[in-house]
Parts: structure tokens; sequence; C-alpha cells
């Protein structure tokens, strides 16, 4: 049987749609291989967010090139983020004339086709298209039965000046209703305990969190133990009836990721995020004033254009104030296309590395702190894996817990007690 191996770059979404590819090529009679050097056709799935990112890539590809030379039968492909990219795809065409297929973001279905040009006729294949068109389904291969991937929407209408996503993305398009409610019922009924819903701005599904929240409301109402959780939520689309929705069911997670990007307002206006750091503060108020336990993490990013020292202390306070669960510290990145690249007062790489670093000791002074105060609390578990005799999971406010477990729990919901606390890390025993 002939074998694929998929390189997965990037977030949740990229992730759940290299599943997807995997469910094109497992119905075409494929299976996984274990490496690149053991598959029969390379596939990478890219992500173009941030620099570091393609650099990657582009690594990847000159260890994938001396695989080709030395079997020329293997299909390589790139697909996702990096070639929508303008200009992108004909670099690499000119640079990796080894690569096979090259396409993008919205035409990641027509993998199957675009494999017959290669093997049957010879071909190879750049096709990018320019605009997102309607959502087509596609076969999914999901690896492992505890967690699962559900996109419910795709794109992006925000337009944050720093970010590349609307545009290798395309606009905003929401699933239909009643197919996700069946896709979500079937993956409860088939033995899935955690559901994660996914979208580049959840609250804007079907035009507004009102839809949203009844979406959540509709998947909260089959039988069993599991749990729904969603992301990413953006700080000025997250609403009143949102959290009521997840305070009404202990079926969906009490977490909630909500990006803030900076603790400075004069950053926040240039960044295009339509909210003040005062708004954003409101909202957590009102999230915790709702659900007391609830688990929040964000994304928070240092060196933006012209961001001074008192702004990056902005950012230092805001984080004081909310003390996130976890926080995804990043450097700004410069994308080509966006509104920041074009930006004056660009910072230069020792600032943002001493910030990121300054802000990366805070936020471990507070998750220790946060862990401290978990000692002794019981929290409700799924566990994700076993390994060696210990369990790994998560609670219902996305905080991870490990415990001596034996391989059968693996998949059960269960609850733990939290004996210690070390560097951040929760660890319990099993009640």
């Amino acid at each position: 049987m002939k074998k694929f191996f998929i390189n997965t770059y990037g977030c949740q979404m990229n992730v759940h749609e290299s599943e997807k590819l995997a469910g094109i090529l497992h119905q075409r009679g494929y299976v996984a291989a274990l490496s690149n050097e053991d598959a029969d056709v390379i596939l990478l799935n890219t992500c173009c967010i941030r620099e570091t990112a393609e650099t990657r890539v582009l690594g990847n590809l000159g260890i994938i090139k001396k695989i080709k030379e030395k079997r020329p039968n293997v299909i390589v492909g790139i697909c996702g983020c990096m070639p929508q990219k303008k200009g992108t795809a004909e670099m690499l065409k000119k640079r990796c004339p080894f690569i096979d297929i090259i396409f993008g973001t919205h035409n990641m279905y027509k993998l199957g086709e675009y494999l017959d040009e290669v093997e049957n006729r010879g071909k190879k294949v750049l096709e990018i298209w320019d605009s997102e068109g309607e959502i087509q389904s596609a076969p999914v291969l999901r690896d492992g039965k505890v967690n699962a991937w559900v996109n419910i929407m795709y794109g992006c209408d925000n337009f944050c000046s720093y970010c590349i996503v609307p545009y290798v993305r395309g606009r905003e398009r929401s699933r239909d209703f009643d197919e996700i409610v069946s896709e979500v019922r079937s993956l409860i009924e088939g033995g899935y305990k955690e559901v994660t819903l996914l979208g580049q701005n959840v609250n804007s599904y079907g035009g507004g969190s009102p839809q949203f929240s009844k979406l959540l409301r509709a998947l909260s109402k089959f039988d069993g133990e599991y749990r729904i959780k969603f992301m990413t939520s953006h700080p000025k689309d997250l609403t009143l009836d949102v959290v009521e929705a997840m305070a009404s069911s202990d079926k969906i997670a009490n977490y909630i990721h909500l990006p803030v990007q900076a603790g400075s307002d004069r950053i926040l206006k240039l960044m295009n995020r339509k909210y003040t750091s005062g708004e954003y503060l409101e909202k957590i108020k009102m999230i915790r004033s709702i659900i007391p336990d609830v688990g929040i993490s964000s994304d928070l990013m240092v060196g933006f254009p012209t961001e001074n020292e008192e702004d990056y202390l902005c950012s230092e306070n805001l984080i004081k104030e909310v003390k996130y669960n976890n926080l995804y510290t990043f450097i700004y990145s410069r994308r080509s296309g966006t509104v920041a690249d074009k930006m004056d007062g660009q910072i230069d790489i020792k600032t943002k590395t001493d910030r990121i670093e300054r802000l990366i000791k805070l936020q471990f002074d507070i998750g220790n702190e946060l862990a401290k105060s978990y000692v002794g609390k019981t929290f409700r578990v799924l566990c994700d894996t076993v390994k060696d005799g210990i369990g790994y999971g998560k609670s219902s406010c996305d905080k991870s817990i490990s415990f001596v477990a034996s391989q059968d729990r693996v998949g059960q919901f269960f609850d733990v007690k939290i004996t210690q606390a070390k560097n951040n890390k929760l660890i319990g025993e099993i009640v």
C-alpha cells in the first residue's frame, strides 16, 4: 500500500485541515507513514502568520529535496497559507522545482484531482485561487479517539493591521448550522469526549453572536459526558449571551481563549483591534462574574511598530490584573501585504527580545502563583494520554494536570485532587 506523510505547521485550523488532507488520501487507498523518508506522498501544510513558520518550511523543503533525489517517484506537495500569500507560489516553483503540487487554502479539497494529474499524466500542478468560493466538504481522518476538531467557519473580516490571515484565508463564511450539529452528534456517539469548534473568530458565526450562542446550546444537549470547547474569540465580539450559554451547561468547557494582543490603547488602535484595554478588562470582569472558576488564556505581542517602554508596561499591567491561566507571547513579525509592514517605527530585535523575555518571566511567576493556589482543590479531568504509568489531561477550565493512571483511563472523565504544584505544573491523584 502507498503511504503518505503530512508535515503540519501553524494553528489548530491547520491541524484539522491536515486531517482532511489525510482523509482524502486515505479514501484513495493510502495509509499514514511514520516519517517523510517512508512516504510515497509528502505534503507540507503551511502557515505564514509569522516569519519563523515560513523559515521552518523552507528548511524542511531542503531535507525533502534530498529524499526526492534518492527516490524521484516520491510526490511532493505544498499547500495552505504560505502558497496562498501573494507571490509565494511562484517563488516556491522557481526555488524548489522538485515540488510536484502547489495549492492554497481555498482549494485543498481538490488534492485528489491534483494527485491524478501527477500520477496518471506526469504533470506538475500549481493552482492558487484568488477567492474562497463555497465551503466544500471533505473526508476527515482523525488521529485518536478522544479529542476532535470541527470547523464552524472560515476566513476573517477583521483586518488587524499586523495579520496576514484575511489575505490568505479569505472573508468570513459560516458552515450550515444543522451540518455542524450532525457532525458533532456523530462524533459524540462515536466515542469522542471533547470537541473543539474552530474559527478565526467564532463569535462571528452565522453573522453574529446570537447564532453562536444558539449553536453552543444545541451542541450541549446530547446524551453522555463530553466537553465542547471553542476558539478563537475576538474581544470586540464576545457577548453576554455566549457566556450565559457556557454557564448554562456543564458540557461546555469553562474556558475562553481571548487574545488581547497589547495592553496599550495607542497600540491597540494602530493594530485595528477595535477595543480599548478598558473595554477588554470589562469583558474579563463580565465573564468572571458569571463563571467564577473560568479559565482564561490570551495572545500578547511585543515589538509592534512604534511600541515604546510605556506601551510595553501597559501590557505588563494588564497581565498582572487579569492573571491568565496561560499566555501565548509573540514577537511582532513583519508580513508583506499587511498595513503594519509599511509603518514607520519598526522595533529592533534586541528590544523585542528583551521585552518578550520579561513578559515570559512575568507570566511564569503568575502561573506559579496560581498553580500553588490550586493545591487541595479537586477538578473533573478528561484523560488524553497515559505514558509510563502517568496520565495527562485537562480540566474544564483548561488546567493541565498529571496523575498516576493505567492505560484504560484514556478517554475517561474522573475527579483528580491536586496534591502538588511544580513550576506551573499541577500534579494530582484520582479521587
